[in-house]
């Protein structure tokens, strides 16, 4: 049996603002803080551990299963896809992220990748360090202004590249799942219904789709066909959104220029050899997975995720959870009034179990005066009938009805 007076560890498993730290420590928690730490060294440190913070480090499904006093894993970022999330939905293990709090630093790092190709920035940079004055190469540029750029996938950090590209005097068409016609219009762009029209008209295209079984290798070989040539790519949402065997196809074939933040297989730490044949390509530009990495991301994301443990440590709730059920499956919904009383659902819960009724989700809301209450149960099959009157005869039980979920 655990001892209800000692503190509830927390690992945090990537750098973390010290402020930040510091908060976690006066919700009363035994912080643990071991920076980049590496998936076979994770295991171990998580004995104990309740909650979990990470921001790159991968969470595999033999860490999550290893510990066994796990509750919650943070996510100090806006995907989830270093974690496995399935593993812990199967342990009850919530999951939770910071979306949008890093929106700013993206899209600015995305603007930057943007400039840095079309004016081949990084090239020019390497030549000057050599000791080489090129001029005449590096003033050869398309400039932006009046080029049209496309988004591929239009959330929050779409939305703030739009906004940045339209101060440039860009034109701009957008293409996302969740974009309307009407929303397209309050953002000043052009919708643009299909992935392909986007390529076939954009002059440079930055893509910020969440990685799904859905958008894995969305950008492929036909999308790089549809691209004009010399146009550009900048990709600063997950590698694994593109086709990169394609992509080099179409830098060597049609001169596409890429741009890019992320890549498929990157490393997971903060320093690690890394060998990207699309990095020795001509017209790449790239940096190491950094468009989060501001000071100003960093604090905003730490201080969501305190808040989302903070939450947690005092009511159990968790903001951003991102593994729960969105609908259970549940068939029948039990509807018992009753008087406020201690065992009443222990009663109930213990009719629906000896008729072997799996209980999926229950809601008790307590009216004012706590004298009496209304239990919503969500079940996995119907009650017969003798079930269904042995609860509403129980004690303190004032109604029991059933009603089919699907009519609701």
């Amino acid at each position: 049996m655990s001892d209800p007076s000692a503190k509830r560890k927390i690992l945090v498993a990537d750098k973390f603002p010290a402020q930040g730290l510091e908060r976690l420590r006066k919700l009363g928690l035994e912080v643990d803080y071991r920076a980049e730490l590496d998936p076979a060294s994770l295991a171990p440190a998580l004995k104990g551990a309740s909650v979990l913070i990470v921001r790159s480090t991968k969470v595999n499904a033999a860490a999550i299963e290893g510990a066994k006093d796990l509750q919650l894993i943070v996510r100090a970022g806006a995907g989830v896809d270093n974690i496995d999330a399935g593993k812990a939905s199967a342990l009850g293990i919530y999951v939770a992220n910071c979306p949008g709090k890093n929106a700013a630093a993206v899209a600015e790092l995305a603007l930057g990748l943007l400039l840095a190709a079309d004016r081949r920035i990084a090239d020019a940079t390497t030549e000057l360090r050599a000791g080489k004055w090129n001029k005449k190469e590096f003033s050869k540029a398309d400039g932006l202004l009046g080029r049209t750029l496309g988004i591929l996938g239009v959330g929050r950090i779409g939305e703030l590249v739009i906004e940045r590209a339209k101060g440039f005097g860009m034109r701009v068409v957008a293409c996302s799942r969740s974009l309307t016609q009407e929303h397209a219009a309050e953002l000043g762009v052009e919708f643009c219904p299909d992935l392909y029209r986007l390529a076939q008209q954009s002059d440079a295209i930055s893509i910020h789709l969440a990685l799904n079984a859905e958008t894995h290798h969305l950008v492929d070989e036909r999308f790089f066909a549809e691209m004009k040539p010399r146009a550009i790519l900048i990709n600063t949402s997950r590698g694994e959104v593109i086709d990169h065997a394609a992509m080099a196809k179409a830098v060597q074939k049609k001169g596409i220029r890429v741009a890019m933040d992320v890549y498929e297989g990157e490393p997971s730490g903060g320093s690690a050899a890394f060998e990207q044949p699309l990095c020795k390509l001509p017209g790449f530009t790239g940096t190491p997975h950094i468009g989060a990495s501001t000071e100003q991301a960093q604090d905003a994301i730490a201080q969501e995720a305190v808040r989302i443990v903070e939450s947690f440590v005092k009511t159990g709730g968790v903001p951003n959870c991102v593994n729960m059920a969105q609908r259970t499956p549940a068939k029948w919904l039990l509807v018992v009034r009753h008087f406020d009383r201690v065992g009443v659902l222990a009663g109930l819960f213990e009719k629906l179990r000896t008729a072997g009724i799996n209980v999926q989700c229950t809601n008790n809301v307590v009216f004012s005066g706590a004298q009496a209450a209304v239990a919503r149960i969500e079940l996995d099959a119907l009650p017969p009938d003798p079930v269904l009157g042995a609860i509403a005869k129980q004690e303190h039980v004032l109604s029991a009805e059933v009603v089919e979920l699907a009519s609701l």
